[in-house]
């Protein structure tokens, strides 16, 4: 049974069902009042500031009915109700993250065993079924990227996949890109060289967070894509020297492009990135636009470098690829600030012509949360 259990002064009230007790401040319950006179029944957004709110707010009763706690608010004396359910979802009554570069239980890293079980789905099947949509996109949150498949063999398809989901970032680059054999090409990817697995654009600040490549034609020998989670090289990191995974992710790399007429990028950004609690939240790793870094004192220099070699083998280690060739008609994404990609070296012989474009992953998680929502609304 369920009890509701207020402190003395009102302060805060704690939740206790036997077993686990989760405790709720006044200040948190009255900020998150969903109310009519608090927030917008249209939108959701607040209709106050925190200052509207007396900084003395207490809980002066709170009452369980079924699955709802009203709680009544001094000196205010105003009631609200909360759901348990919303409450307990959000709880933050809980054990801290003890280790830098934890990640969330929605994501799930991997290695070269994900070969078996790639995340792919069918242009056809996303464009026409919401639920098939919401898988593929279900993929690229987890894992951090996907395949399509069976998608139109015409120029600017892929703008048709970025349409399911969001909208094109465009840059100096345009709205897309071209990928093929180029005479004096002003970016290696143009060339028929193999790339080492690499984050894209690492110089721009903010990097485009999602990456699209789109296969029109491809019958040169060789040119596999590859990818690697760079979440998974940082935990492997981190396991066999946690001083090398700390100094990638305290200091800044720098990192530039200036490639093509009238533009310099250039960004300042650790190669692991931490958010202040110790989540690992992204991973910059590009060989060719890496910059001199100078953010690192003198007495750490010489680690930095033995840590960064040592993400640059991780990388390079075979075990962590997952492999696949792409036939004209497929694409896949990547979320950028996660997963480095890469492409084994190609022929001269026979064409290869790829498109790619960048996006974000705020449209994305954007779409895959409407429709989680109607699905759960469905079901009900």
């Amino acid at each position: 049974m369920l009890d509701c259990i207020l402190n003395k002064d009102g302060t805060y009230l704690t939740l206790d069902d036997g077993k686990t007790k989760t405790r709720f401040h006044a200040i948190w319950l009255r900020d998150n009042a969903w109310d009519a006179a608090t927030r917008s029944a249209d939108n959701g957004q607040r209709l106050i500031a925190l200052g509207d709110i007396p900084a003395e707010t207490s809980v002066s009763a709170a009452t369980l009915v079924g699955d709802t706690l009203r709680v009544t608010f001094a000196p205010e004396d105003k009631s609200v109700d909360y759901a348990l359910s919303w409450l307990l979802e959000n709880a933050y009554d809980r054990p801290a993250n003890t280790q830098a570069g934890w990640t969330k239980p929605s994501v799930e890293t991997w290695d070269n065993d994900l070969m078996s079980h790639l995340p792919v789905a069918s242009f056809d099947a996303v464009s026409s079924d919401p639920a098939a949509l919401q898988r593929w996109l279900g993929q690229i949150a987890r894992y951090g990227f996907a395949k399509l498949t069976n998608g139109p063999i015409e120029e600017l398809a892929l703008m048709r996949v970025v349409k399911l989901f969001g909208y094109v970032r465009e840059t100096n680059y345009g709205r897309h890109f071209e990928v093929r054999t180029e005479v004096n090409p002003t970016n290696l990817a143009y060339t028929g060289l193999g790339l080492q697995a690499h984050t894209d654009n690492p110089y721009r600040d903010p990097v485009p967070t999602v990456q699209v490549l789109y296969c029109l034609e491809s019958s040169a020998a060789g040119g596999e894509n590859m990818v690697v989670d760079g979440f998974r090289v940082a935990e492997r990191l981190r396991a066999e020297n946690e001083e090398w995974f700390n100094v990638l992710a305290r200091y800044c790399a720098n990192f530039e492009y200036a490639g093509s007429d009238d533009v310099i990028l250039q960004s300042r950004r650790p190669m692991i990135e931490l958010a202040p609690d110790g989540e690992l939240i992204g991973v910059r790793f590009n060989n060719r636009s890496t910059a001199a870094i100078t953010d690192v004192p003198f007495d750490e220099m010489a680690t930095y470098y033995a840590a960064y070699r040592r993400m640059g083998e991780i990388i390079d280690d075979p075990a962590m690829e997952v492999s696949f060739r792409l036939e004209p008609g497929e694409c896949f994404l990547v979320d950028n600030r996660r997963v480095l990609h890469a492409r084994k070296g190609y022929s001269g012989a026979g064409k290869r012509w790829f498109q790619g474009c960048y996006a974000d992953m705020d449209s994305l998680n954007s779409k895959l949360a409407v429709l989680e929502t109607e699905h759960l609304a469905a079901a009900e």
